[in-house]
């Protein structure tokens, strides 16, 4: 008989005062209010990409819902580099808020780190590499996600077999591993490489609370591992969807112009700012609606999915021995 962990005992369920130390993922366009709801009413925590709401009054009218409603920690996960243009509003209303924490992405976290703490707040930075965690560590940082190759949406290049143990044995504040999760067997093994909790997304995506649409939520069903490839094309920095058939038809390379932009010191942020916004654009609208031009951000553990079901069954399924699909 498989013996279940002592899920208390971990630093995130201990950090957060959760039952267990799952964080379900933020993921952009996915995430909302509702999923977080039910995550936190399950004994996990939840968070949610600030740039999921267009405007400063939906993000306040979210964290409003989420303050009355939440039984549990709420995560709120900025993007802090140049491409963010609301960066600082966020920051500063998710502040007022006082939300519980924040996983920072895609950019230097000082800025986020200092006002954070300045109010009481926590801070996970994703990290890909021992060098960039040493880093956020030296800023202050109250956890590092490690952002491992088999993670969904923008996924790191090293194994959660190498990049687990080497953070740990480098880092004196918690590692959470994001990617490669997605069933109780793959839970464990993170687990027993040494992560103090782990980031959950993809399996989450074809809940009855995801409000994306019903064709998003049969192809996380219908496609597996090897249906998924990394993309340059959506925000400059690789990013991981399911390999449609509009996908093969636009290929996942950056065209010429686009790479001579990328690399040119003075004309970067801007491309790259450019790239972003328009591959977010790119994205919205296949999640929400029926479209030829289909472009699906997933990771490999879609190959854990095989019907939609509501967020707390997802949970129940990860954390059972018995279970053996999300």
């Amino acid at each position: 008989m498989t013996a279940i962990p002592d899920w208390k005992n971990f630093a995130l369920s201990r950090l957060l005062k959760i039952d267990y130390p799952v964080i379900m993922a933020p993921m952009f366009l996915v995430s909302n209010a509702n999923m977080v709801i039910a995550a936190c009413d399950a004994g996990i925590t939840g968070a949610i990409p600030a740039l999921n709401y267009r405007t400063d009054t939906d993000l306040r009218e979210a964290l409003q819902l989420l303050k009355a409603k939440c039984k549990g920690p709420v995560g709120i996960n900025l993007i802090v580099n140049r491409s963010n243009f609301r960066f600082k509003e966020q920051l500063r209303t998710c502040c007022e808020f006082k939300v519980d924490y924040f996983i920072t992405s895609l950019g230097n976290p000082a800025e986020t780190i200092r006002q954070a703490h300045m109010n009481g707040i926590k801070v996970f930075c994703d990290v890909t590499n021992l060098e960039y965690a040493l880093k956020v560590e030296g800023l202050g940082a109250d956890a590092v996600i490690a952002v491992n190759n088999q993670a969904g949406g923008h996924a790191g290049t090293i194994p959660p077999e190498i990049l687990i143990p080497e953070l740990k044995e480098h880092l004196k504040i918690p590692v959470i591993s994001a990617g490669g999760v997605g069933d109780f067997s793959s839970l464990k093994n993170i687990l027993d490489l040494g992560a103090d909790g782990v980031s959950v997304g993809t399996i989450f995506i074809a809940t009855d609370e995801s409000p994306v649409s019903t064709e998003y939520k049969q192809a996380i069903v219908d496609y597996g591992e090897e249906d998924i490839v990394m993309t340059t094309k959506l925000s400059g920095t690789p990013c991981t969807v399911i390999n449609t058939p509009y996908v093969q038809e636009i290929g996942t390379k950056q065209t010429t112009l686009e790479s001579i932009l990328n690399k040119n010191r003075r004309l970067k942020k801007w491309a790259k700012a450019l790239t972003f916004i328009r591959g977010m654009k790119q994205l919205e609208k296949a999640a929400f609606s029926a479209t030829y031009r289909t472009v699906w951000c997933a990771g490999p553990t879609v190959k854990y999915v095989h019907a939609t079901k509501p967020v707390r069954a997802v949970i129940e399924s990860l954390l059972s021995p018995s279970s053996h699909d999300a």
